[in-house]
C-alpha cells in the first residue's frame, strides 16, 4: 500500500482555502514551536494577499500517521485557468471547499467541473459554519445538487463531508458538535482519497508546472507516472514537435512542508522537481532514450493580445520609482518569462519599447502590478490583438466565450456579446443556469467582462480560450467619448473643476499636480477638449454676498490598473509608476498632435 495522498484544493474567492492549508500546515507541527509564520503562508505574492486571489499554483505537504500528504493549492480565478487543469492532474482527489453562508459559487464549478470529468474523487468540506445566518445543512444540500448537474458518478456523488471553521481551526463530521482540532480532515483524508498508484518499469513523467530559482534556474514539476527517477540519471526528454533530447537530472526534491528537500530518488505517485533540465516546456515528457513512451501533452493557451511597454518619459518621470531606465525594464520583462509560460516578449527597433504578448488583460495586469510593486515606472499602450495574414486574407484571433448565467439575465449578456460581433453557437439549460457558448474576436473580450458582471449582478461565469483564427469581422464598437485633457502643468484647482464640470467627468482631484497632456477625464462629446484646470479665481477686495458659496464637485472617478488598461485610447499610454496610475496622450502638446492629426489626413 502506497503511503501517498495527491490533493488539490477547490474554493472559491475568498472561502478560505489558503487559511485552510495554514491550519493543516501548524496541525501537523511542521514548523517548531514558537516560530512565527504570519497568515496565509501560501500565498507569498502581495498581490495574492491583496485580492486574495491565488494567482499560481502552489505545492505543500504534510505527514500523518505515516502518510505523506501532497498538497496543490489550485488558483479559482477562471483566468488563470489553464494553471488550473494542469494542475489536477497531478492530484488523486479535491477537497471542495465551501462557505456555509454563500454555498457553491459560480467560480467553483469552473473547476469542480474540469475535477470530475477528470475522475477525482472529492471531500466537502463546509467551512466558515461559525458565521451568524450559516446555514450548513442547505449548502450540503446545493453541493449536492451541483454535483449532479455536473455530471458526477455515483462514486464522486457519494461523498465524504466535514464541518467546521479553518480560521478557528477545527473541523468535525457533525457541524453541531465542536472538536479541538483539524485532525478528522486528515482522518478523511487518508480514508477516502485514493492512495497514489504504484506503476513499476521505466521512468516516466509530465512536466506540469514550473518554479525558477536565481541559482539554479527553471525547475520542473511533476508527478512520476512510472518508475523512479533518480539523481544523475540519463533520460530524455520528449519536446512539441516530437523530437527527443539527452537530458541529466543534476538534482531531485520532493516536497516536504513549505519547502522542497533534496533525495536520491523519487518513485512513481510522488511529486517532484528536477533541476538541471535545460529549454523544457510545459507538457513535456521526462522518458528514456531506450523506449521513450510520451503522454498526451496538455494545451496551453497561445498568447492573443499584445501591449507595448515602455520606459516612463513623462515630465513626472523618475519622481517615483527606483528603477526606470530601458535596461531595468528589459532585464526584468525576460526574467519574468522563465516562470511565466504563456508570456511572450519582442524587441521593436526601438531599444526602450517591447512588445509583450500575454494571454489576456487579467494576465498583463498582473505582470504590470507586479512591477510597479517592485519599484518599475513604465508606461504602456493600448492593448492589441494580434492580427494575423492567412492566405491573402487579413485574419483575427476568435475566442471560445463559454458564459454561464441565471436565466432572467441571459439575454442582456447575449445582446452584450453580439453588440462586440459575437455568435451564438450554443444555448442550453445546464442545471439551474443558462449555458451560453459564442464565437468571438479577441477584440471584443476588451472591456466585456466588466460590462457583463455589472448587468448580471456579478452572477455571470466566464471563460474564454482561443478558438482559431478567422477572417477580420469589421469594426467593433468602442469607447465613444473622447478625452479632455490638461493645457498646461500645475495643480488642480476646485475653482476651475467646478465650472468644467458640465463638459465631463473628471478623474483628477483639486490639488493633484498635473502635467500638459495628461488625460484628466472623459469629454461628454466624441471629440478630445484641452481644457485649463490651474486657473484661480481672480481675487478683489470686495466680497460679493452669496457668490462664495462652497463649491461642490462631484467625486473623481478613479480606475483600477485593468479599468484603466481596457479604458485608454490608440493614441494613449498609461503611465504606471509605484505610487500612480495616470493616462496621458502620446504626444503631450496640443501642436504635436494637431501636426501628427494634418500629417495623418495629408497621407
Amino acid at each position: 500500500m502506497q503511503s501517498i495522498r495527491n490533493v488539490a484544493i477547490i474554493a472559491h474567492v475568498d472561502h478560505g482555502k489558503t487559511t485552510l492549508v495554514d491550519k493543516i500546515i501548524h496541525a501537523s507541527q511542521i514548523f517548531r514551536e514558537g516560530t512565527e509564520t504570519g497568515d496565509l503562508i501560501l500565498d507569498n505574492q502581495d498581490l495574492e494577499k491583496e485580492r486574495g486571489i491565488t494567482i499560481t499554483s502552489k505545492n505543500v505537504s504534510v505527514r500523518y500517521k505515516g502518510i505523506k500528504i501532497n498538497i496543490i493549492d489550485t488558483p479559482g480565478h477562471s483566468d488563470f485557468g489553464g494553471e488550473v487543469e494542469r494542475v489536477l492532474k497531478m492530484a488523486d482527489g479535491v477537497l471542495l471547499l465551501v462557505d456555509a453562508f454563500e454555498g457553491p459559487m459560480p467560480q467553483t464549478r469552473f473547476v469542480l467541473s474540469k475535477a470530475l470529468s477528470l475522475g477525482l474523487k472529492p471531500i466537502v468540506v463546509i467551512n466558515k459554519v461559525d458565521k451568524e445566518n450559516c446555514r450548513p445543512d442547505e449548502v450540503h444540500e446545493q453541493v449536492f445538487d451541483l454535483m449532479f448537474n455536473l455530471d458526477a458518478t455515483e462514486d464522486q456523488l457519494d461523498f465524504q463531508t466535514l464541518y467546521g471553521s479553518s480560521k478557528h481551526g477545527w473541523m468535525s463530521t457533525d457541524w453541531k458538535q465542536q472538536t479541538d482540532s483539524i485532525t478528522p480532515l486528515l482522518d478523511a483524508i487518508v480514508e477516502f482519497i485514493p492512495p497514489a498508484p504504484v506503476s513499476e518499469g521505466d521512468p516516466q513523467m509530465q512536466i506540469t508546472s514550473l518554479d525558477y530559482s536565481n541559482y539554479v534556474g527553471r525547475i520542473a514539476i511533476g508527478r512520476v507516472k512510472r518508475g523512479e527517477i533518480k539523481e544523475g540519471a540519463n533520460l530524455a526528454l520528449s519536446k512539441k514537435d516530437g523530437s527527443l533530447k539527452r537530458i541529466k537530472i543534476r538534482e531531485v526534491q520532493t516536497f516536504e512542508g513549505l519547502g522542497k528537500t533534496k533525495v536520491e530518488s523519487v518513485g512513481s505517485g510522488d511529486i517532484c522537481a528536477l533541476v538541471g533540465i535545460e529549454d523544457f516546456d510545459l507538457g513535456d515528457t521526462v522518458t528514456t532514450m531506450e523506449n521513450p513512451d510520451i503522454i498526451p501533452r496538455i494545451a496551453i493557451d497561445e498568447p492573443t493580445m499584445s501591449m507595448l511597454f515602455t520606459i516612463n518619459n513623462s515630465p513626472f518621470f523618475g519622481k517615483e520609482g527606483k528603477f526606470v531606465t530601458s535596461r531595468h525594464l528589459r532585464d526584468r520583462l525576460f526574467r519574468e518569462t522563465e516562470k511565466n509560460l504563456a508570456l511572450r516578449i519582442e524587441e521593436t527597433s526601438s531599444e526602450d519599447k517591447f512588445n509583450v504578448f500575454g494571454r489576456g488583460i487579467l494576465h498583463l495586469s498582473v505582470l504590470i502590478e507586479t512591477m510597479r510593486r517592485e519599484g518599475y515606472e513604465l508606461q504602456v499602450g493600448q492593448p492589441q490583438v494580434l492580427i494575423k495574414e492567412i492566405d491573402g486574407v487579413k485574419s483575427e484571433p476568435i475566442e471560445h466565450l463559454v458564459v454561464d448565467v441565471p436565466q432572467e439575465t441571459s439575454g442582456k449578456v447575449i445582446e452584450l456579446v453580439t453588440q462586440r460581433k459575437g455568435e451564438l453557437k450554443i444555448m442550453e439549460p445546464k442545471g439551474d443556469l443558462q449555458h451560453l457558448e459564442f464565437d468571438i474576436p479577441a477584440r471584443g473580450i476588451i472591456g466585456l467582462r466588466n460590462n457583463v458582471l455589472t448587468s448580471t449582478a456579478g452572477e455571470a461565469i466566464m471563460t474564454h480560450r482561443f478558438s482559431h483564427y478567422a477572417p477580420f469581422k469589421g469594426e467593433i464598437p468602442g469607447r465613444i467619448n473622447g478625452s479632455l485633457i490638461a493645457m498646461e502643468s500645475g495643480p488642480a484647482t476646485a475653482y476651475s473643476i467646478d465650472k468644467l464640470q458640465d463638459r465631463g467627468v473628471f478623474f483628477v482631484d483639486p490639488g493633484d499636480d498635473l502635467y500638459e497632456g495628461q488625460v484628466i477625464g472623459e469629454h461628454s462629446r466624441e471629440n478630445d477638449l484641452v481644457v485649463n484646470v490651474q486657473k484661480g479665481k481672480k481675487l478683489t477686495n470686495m466680497r460679493a454676498s452669496g457668490s462664495d458659496n462652497n463649491v461642490k464637485i462631484a467625486p473623481a472617478k478613479k480606475f483600477s490598473l485593468e479599468e484603466a488598461l481596457e479604458y485608454i485610447q490608440k493614441d494613449e499610454y498609461l503611465e504606471v509608476t509605484p505610487k500612480s496610475i495616470r493616462m496621458r496622450k502620446i504626444l503631450l502638446t496640443e501642436n504635436e498632435r494637431k501636426r501628427a492629426g494634418n500629417a495623418a489626413l495629408s497621407s
